[in-house]
């Protein structure tokens, strides 16, 4: 068996229709895992990399409650749930209104809470099982302009936490990937001073790439990291050092 092999498990990716979500997929797959994708916008990109890749792909709000719990159902019986679906609604907090709270609060955050209680059971009835959830190092470092989503990057560490103590011994795994700036649609429209500020700090030198963070996520979903949970790993070519 190879390293980090996934044969025969279902893996269930959320926020996967692009950027960060799809090279997960896509790599999972290629670990030889049978992947349900889930997107709730970027139908024709979710249906193509599908295709592409031998997946299923879900149409699914994970923000809301009885939308991710039918997700869940959907993909069947998941061995690996990776929760990467994200949003961004950016300004300062004075001017902040209660929908962009909310937004980025129910579908970064809420949403990891809602398919975790869906999968759990049935990870806990046959004691297997492993769940990662994307984070970021704006969670860990905040960022102007961003308290919503700190706040709910944060938050995600500390649900992480708390989830792996609970299920820990039932032999169900949580992690966090913390991923540092990569080159997605989000950073895309970043100004040049503000990434060239980041590469400053980060001493790799460079932006991340998606498929970077998509191989720690195949390495904590494996056996071969079969006594690591609670674990919050840095993406980051080490800007969070």
């Amino acid at each position: 068996m190879s390293f980090c092999s996934l044969e025969g498990r279902t893996a269930l990716v959320t926020g996967a229709s692009r950027g960060i979500g799809r090279a997960i997929a896509a790599e999972l797959a290629e670990a030889g895992a049978s992947v349900v994708l889930s997107y709730r916008t970027g139908a024709e990109e979710a249906e193509s990399l599908a295709s592409e890749i031998g997946a299923r792909a879900v149409r699914s709000d994970v923000s809301d409650p009885e939308s991710a719990r039918e997700l869940v159902e959907e993909a069947g019986d998941v061995d690996i749930l990776v929760n990467n679906a994200g949003v961004t609604r950016d300004g300062l907090l004075v001017r902040m209104s209660d929908d962009d709270w909310n937004t980025v609060i129910n579908t970064n955050l809420a949403s990891c809470f809602y398919t975790c209680r869906a999968a759990a059971r049935g990870m806990m009835k046959k004691r297997a099982g492993t769940v990662v959830n994307i984070s970021s190092i704006v969670g860990i470092h905040g960022n102007w302009g961003q308290t919503n989503y700190a706040a709910s990057k944060a938050g995600i560490i500390g649900f992480t936490k708390s989830l792996a103590r609970e299920l820990g011994s039932r032999n169900v795994r949580a992690n966090v990937v913390v991923p540092g700036y990569v080159k997605t649609q989000l950073t895309g429209v970043l100004p040049e001073d503000a990434t060239a500020a980041m590469l400053e700090n980060t001493p790799l030198g460079r932006l991340g790439d998606p498929e970077d963070v998509a191989g720690a996520v195949r390495f904590l979903s494996s056996e071969d990291a079969r006594f690591v949970t609670g674990a919050v790993l840095l993406v980051d070519g080490g800007l969070g050092m």
